[in-house]
């Protein structure tokens, strides 16, 4: 583990101790050497000012008394936390006037002294850091909210959806489940009546959205997992297979990395390319983001999904071909 962690872990080893902790269980449950475990106490007790006492025969605790007021200042954060409160921040400091600008005010305040404490600094500066919106599509905020308030009351829903695909306009009568924030769009989970299905919409392309009587039928969190998170993306449901794909060694880089799904398989080739299985349901957005690798991925299988990417990338060569 790394030092953040092992100051951490010493940290709460020592709280919870009743009795002085040998250097030897601390090596033991710290992973480190007895040098290192050394320097970590003196880094809690003089850089963190933790009430430590005893030595290195009798073994070390916190001073009786002592304990339950000491915590580690600041905060310890992981890459996801200090992300999730940098996009807090930044959303927050989007709102700019009305009400809810000013409710809202102290929290921002608190993010930014968060932020501050974690990064050892005295001021947060915003302006250093910035979370970029990407691909984002401009919503309706008074159906968001009236759809918002439909799955916080659970209420039924009913609206137009206009679909991307087709253009279609159908008439919905809904019980929201859940609203799903996903590649800086919203999306609405919810049981569809008329269908007696679980659908997901976007929530932009909802209209004349309205607030029923009716209470919302509740779906189990383990049959929305099955069906909205078994596959990829956004428009899953239940897998219908795997989809093999080999990406060039030059992006194998970048893929190996990633995570396209809670479920994917992946193998790096004995000639460096990389191998990613995922299962998936609707093909349109896993052939989305395999053609934004252009030349340097190849679906393997099934022969379905290779056909729809060969079908797809002729029709674009054709645009070039005037």
């Amino acid at each position: 583990m790394d030092k953040i962690e092992r100051i951490t872990a010493l940290h709460r080893i020592l709280k919870a101790a009743r009795y002085p902790v040998t250097v030897k269980r601390l090596q033991d449950e710290l992973g480190c050497s007895r040098a290192t475990a050394y320097r970590d106490l003196a880094y809690l007790r003089d850089a963190l000012m933790a009430p430590i006492e005893g030595d290195g025969e009798a073994g070390f605790r916190y001073a009786p008394g002592e304990s339950e007021r000491f915590e580690l200042p600041g905060l310890w954060l992981s890459s996801e936390e200090l992300y999730s409160l940098l996009a807090a921040q930044q959303l927050l400091s989007r709102t700019t006037g009305g009400v809810l600008s000013t409710a809202l005010a102290p929290l921002q305040k608190r993010i930014e002294t968060l932020l501050a404490d974690h990064a050892g600094v005295e001021h947060w500066p915003v302006e250093r850091v910035r979370v970029i919106p990407h691909r984002g599509r401009r919503l309706d905020e008074t159906a968001f909210r009236t759809v918002a308030a439909a799955v916080l009351e659970r209420k039924q829903l009913a609206f137009e959806y206009r679909a991307r695909s087709t253009d279609e306009k159908t008439k919905r009568t809904v019980s929201p489940q859940r609203i799903t924030h996903y590649r800086d769009n919203w999306y609405l989970d919810a049981w569809d009546h008329d269908r007696e299905a679980l659908r997901s919409f976007a929530v932009d392309r909802i209209g004349g959205a309205r607030v029923l009587d009716g209470a919302a039928r509740d779906i189990g969190e383990d049959e929305l997992k099955q069906h909205l998170a078994s596959s990829y993306g956004i428009f899953s449901g239940e897998p219908k297979g795997w989809a093999t794909i080999v990406f060039s060694a030059k992006a194998a880089r970048w893929v190996a990395d990633e995570q396209w799904h809670s479920k994917q398989q992946g193998r790096f080739l004995p000639d460096g390319r990389y191998e990613l299985k995922v299962p998936y349901s609707a093909s349109r957005e896993l052939l989305m983001d395999v053609l934004h690798y252009g030349a340097d991925a190849e679906i393997v299988e099934p022969a379905s999904l290779r056909e729809q990417a060969r079908s797809l990338l002729s029709l674009a060569l054709s645009n070039y071909e005037r």
